[in-house]
């Protein structure tokens, strides 16, 4: 156990016992505890491993690699069908994670497997992602805006390109793409100030 990590766990108003469960799990397989993004992070050989994070409905065992795991048991979530790599295994009650000990260790090595094997999640090309017809509108009417979206790293290109692509309604994709218009000319990503 890392004790800068402990305060994270002494926090939680919901989920306490959960939590304990997960951490005495992971930690029983020999991973290295450290803190990152604010939760708890696991890691193998100095890759990330597993996280233990909560939310509202559920707290969760968050893997990496997930994406790469074989799923026998067909417990991992995929959370949005936008995330390529990660998957979670939701817990609502202490009881779950008692009853899924051996598999929930079963996983875990799984997982440090493919780390210890350097294994990487074959990811979607930016050129792959859809591209809104609201957005290649402007792309077409303005070559300055063309130029300045190519020049942004592949990460900040599918945030855009996801961002314009959700609305179901196109004049909501339209505003997003006017909002979204002097951040991509000056060289910054979504929600960058």
């Amino acid at each position: 156990m890392n004790p800068t990590v402990d305060f994270y766990f002494h926090k939680a108003t919901k989920w306490q016992e959960e939590l304990e469960q997960l951490r005495k799990i992971v930690l029983d397989c020999g991973l290295t505890e450290e803190l990152k993004w604010g939760v708890p992070c696991y890691t193998f050989q100095k890759g990330n491993v597993v996280l233990i994070h909560t939310f509202k409905e559920y707290c969760a065992l968050l893997f990496f690699k997930g994406a790469l795991l074989a799923d026998a048991n067909d417990i991992l979530v995929q959370q949005t069908e936008n995330v390529q790599a990660t998957r979670q295994i939701r817990f609502t009650h202490v009881r779950e994670i008692v009853e899924l000990k051996p598999t929930l260790k079963a996983y875990i090595f799984e997982a440090m497997e493919v780390e210890k094997a350097g294994l990487k999640v074959e990811l979607k090309k930016t050129a792959e992602f859809t591209v809104s017809e609201e957005f290649q509108i402007k792309l077409d009417e303005f070559p300055v805006l063309k130029t300045a979206f190519e020049a942004l790293t592949p990460g900040r290109q599918r945030a855009y390109l996801l961002h314009f692509s959700q609305p179901k309604q196109a004049k909501t994709r339209e505003a997003r793409v006017e909002k979204c218009l002097p951040p991509i000319l000056n060289g910054k990503g979504l929600n960058e100030n």
